[in-house]
């Protein structure tokens, strides 16, 4: 923020520890999927001396790139952990993926962090994900700030960024998004475009030039000033409304001077708070260079204007038996709370979980209370054990350094947590307790999966069990209808990653299969069956007869057994027989394989033998009753209706209710939720939406959220439930 002069060793090579919550910084970075994010976190370890050029360090790898996956499909698909130290100060970097699919990274990045960077890439602008990320940050009040990447870009243009930074992100004060810094440019090349080789500080009116490939501070030509006078006037503004001071405005306002000093100090202090929100420019160093562009800049403002630790409020804590306990926030001495906040895979050391500290020291080969919450719908077991605590090291590209403890505040990976899950407390085994988790979002893309051969089959299980332990957003159900194994995910890349995940980790080659919905079947009137199980073959036989009517009830009524019998054409003995055989019976189906429903089954009348008879006699012939009444009744196909509330900005209302319209849905209603937002409620049939997260993604241009929730079955369209049958008809 200031001129000063860095000197720093460097810590390529060295695993860096904070003694105190003090010298923590935990910053994560946001931004659409090409903004420059993980360009950005190794030009900043590179100009902090963590690596000696770059995003290189030892073993020839970048600083995060911790999957071969992502080299494959050059893009980040999970959260990395990039340390590096500036100023004493260590700073915990957290590279999150830009893409959609893989916000359950982000959001565990969110809850690791302390304050955001927003990277906005100057050729691409804001995009509407970047901003709901965004307003999740506000309604927090997480400190943020803003990096404008991609200056070199043709189309860059750093004012026009900045201005749309402005009316994305300060709908409530746009005097609150500035740049402390203004790009000053080169000549132009021959493509006339030209290259941005330094910074202006509008405070201390410094110019900062990186063309020589290290910052230099010098003073700029006097031409230059008035140009900066507008820009610096609306800074000072925009920093002193923001200021504890009540009088530095009068002063201002009255053409009285106020110190650097006292402006730099008071904009630390908002950032901190949340309230001012400052950009950035910064791009990567050059080949030969040391220093990236505006990296210097940046580190200043992590470690002078972010918060430390301490001013990161403490999630609820609870014991394990639900009561609160009031857990004060990083006290390095206090009891120990720690969190996972990613669980991965290493080939060489096993199973790795990136924790937060946020209460007391965590050390090497402890004994550690493991608790869950328990997503069991998402395939998650309740965690309540004890489990001793592997080595404790900080990640470097594909590297782990060893550490000898991890202060409140700060973050670890620790190994051979064989029970501990993504979302899971560490605590002391004597005392254990429970983190308030925070919010996933929900998985709505299935994808059914089968094993390709027996050999896969047998691994498929563990490698389906751990694959959903490292990916809370993941959701594994065994559908007992349909037997399907479905993965129910975030979308088609995130489903590809489970997929290459389950191969190449493993060892487990699945095909993927049609999704199935769990259908059923219903009378659509009355209709009479006669049951008749009779067998003589020289010995002991078989007899039972049994007469049942059947008429249909309302939704959700289920399946209801009337004993009518007179005369005990049935002996009593035998009733419960019958009811077990037409259950069964339903159960399994009577016309397409799908379970009946909502039917009342009269037992009328029926014949018993006295040595013949026997109750699985009876129940075969009540099985044969209800197969007979089917086969001369008009049987309804019933589909599953899901509640559907899509959250979506206004300018996409009416697209959204059109959509549904096509999908035989019932718009239900609409009601404004905050500004310029519009919930959208309606019922569609489950076999519309299957890919309806894919859909409305491109819809709304990534906009729109939606929620489902079963409501009912109900009958199909006659032509829809025909296909249905011939399809039940075809060979597998």
């Amino acid at each position: 923020m200031g001129e000063k002069t860095h000197a720093h060793p460097g810590a390529a090579g060295r695993a860096l520890t904070a003694d105190h919550p003090a010298s923590v910084r935990n910053v994560v970075l946001v931004g659409h999927c090409g903004s420059g994010k993980t360009t950005l976190v190794e030009a900043l370890a590179q100009t902090a001396g963590a690596v000696n050029r770059p995003g290189r360090v030892e073993d020839g790898g970048t600083v995060s790139d911790y999957d071969d996956m992502e080299h494959r499909r050059q893009r980040s698909v999970q959260l990395s952990l990039v340390p590096v130290e500036w100023d004493g100060i260590k700073i915990n970097l957290l590279d999150t993926p830009g893409y959609a699919d893989f916000v359950g990274e982000l959001r565990a990045g969110l809850r690791a962090a302390d304050a955001a960077l927003f990277v906005v890439s100057a050729a691409d602008g804001v995009d509407g994900a970047t901003r709901m990320v965004w307003e999740e940050c506000q309604a927090v009040s997480m400190p943020r700030a803003i990096v404008v990447t991609h200056l070199e870009s043709a189309r860059a243009g750093f004012e026009e960024t900045v201005r749309g930074c402005a009316e994305a992100f300060g709908a409530e004060d746009p005097d609150a998004v500035l740049p402390l810094y203004l790009p000053l440019r080169g000549p132009a090349g021959a493509d006339g475009h030209a290259p941005v080789t330094g910074l202006v500080g509008l405070l201390t009116q410094k110019l900062f030039d990186y063309a020589s490939g290290t910052r230099t501070a010098s003073e700029p030509d006097a031409g230059r000033l008035p140009g900066l006078a507008a820009a610096r006037d609306r800074l000072i503004e925009g920093i002193i409304a923001e200021s504890e001071d009540e009088t530095l405005m009068d002063r201002y306002l009255g053409g009285g001077s106020i110190d650097v000093e006292t402006l730099i100090e008071d904009l630390e202090r908002a950032v901190a708070r949340g309230t001012f929100f400052p950009v950035l420019a910064a791009a990567p160093a050059a080949e030969d260079a040391r220093q990236g562009l505006g990296t210097v800049e940046l580190l200043e403002l992590i470690t002078r204007g972010f918060p430390t630790p301490y001013e990161h409020p403490l999630p609820g804590v609870t014991g394990l038996d639900g009561r609160r306990r009031e857990v004060k926030g990083c006290d390095t001495g206090g009891p120990l709370v720690a969190e996972v906040v990613k669980t991965s895979s290493d080939p060489y050391v096993g199973r790795l979980s990136l924790v937060r500290v946020f209460s007391g020291t965590l050390l090497p080969d402890a004994t550690v209370h493991v608790s869950g919450h328990g997503m069991t719908d998402r395939g998650h077991e309740d965690h309540d054990v004890d489990e001793r605590l592997g080595a404790l090291s900080m990640s470097f590209g594909k590297q782990q350094r060893p550490v000898t403890h991890a202060v409140a505040g700060d973050l670890v990976c620790v190994a051979k947590l064989g029970r501990a899950e993504t979302g899971d407390t560490l605590s002391a085994k004597d005392d254990p307790l429970l983190m308030e988790p925070w919010r996933m979002p929900d998985p709505l893309l299935p994808l059914a999966i089968r094993a390709h051969s027996k050999a896969d089959e047998d691994r498929l299980s563990q490698g389906l069990s751990r694959l959903v332990a490292e990916d809370p957003t993941m959701r594994l159900e065994q559908n007992p209808d349909t037997r399907q194994i479905v993965l129910w995910c975030l979308g088609e890349a995130h489903a590809d990653v489970a997929l290459d995940r389950l191969r190449t980790r493993y060892g487990v080659q699945v095909d993927v299969v049609p999704h199935r919905v769990s259908l059923r079947e219903t009378f659509a009137g009355r209709a009479a069956g006669r049951g008749r199980h009779v067998k003589q073959s020289g010995g002991h036989g078989q007899y039972a007869i049994c007469e049942i009517e059947v008429e249909p009830l309302p939704v959700g009524s289920g399946i209801e057994f009337v004993d009518k019998v007179v005369g005990g054409a049935v002996p009593r003995q035998f009733i419960p027989s019958v009811e077990k055989g037409v259950r069964a019976q339903a159960a399994r189906g009577v016309a397409a394989g799908h379970a009946l429903v909502d039917v009342r089954i009269t037992l009328l009348d029926g014949k018993a033998h006295s040595v013949d008879s026997s109750d699985a006699a009876f129940q075969t012939a009540g099985a044969l009753a209800l197969r007979e009444a089917a086969a001369g009744a008009r049987i309804h196909l019933l589909e599953p209706v899901a509640e559907v509330g899509v959250l979506v900005p206004d300018d996409y209302v009416g697209p959204v209710m059109s959509d549904l319209s096509t999908r035989r849905g019932r718009v239900l209603g609409t009601e404004q939720v905050g500004s310029g937002r519009t919930l959208v409620r309606a019922e569609v049939p489950e076999f519309e939406i299957g890919r309806y997260a894919i859909d409305l993604r491109a819809l709304s241009h990534g906009t729109a959220r939606f929620s489902r929730a079963y409501a009912r079955h109900e009958p199909m369209p006659p032509q829809i439930a025909e296909r249905i049958r011939e399809q039940m008809k075809e060979p597998a």
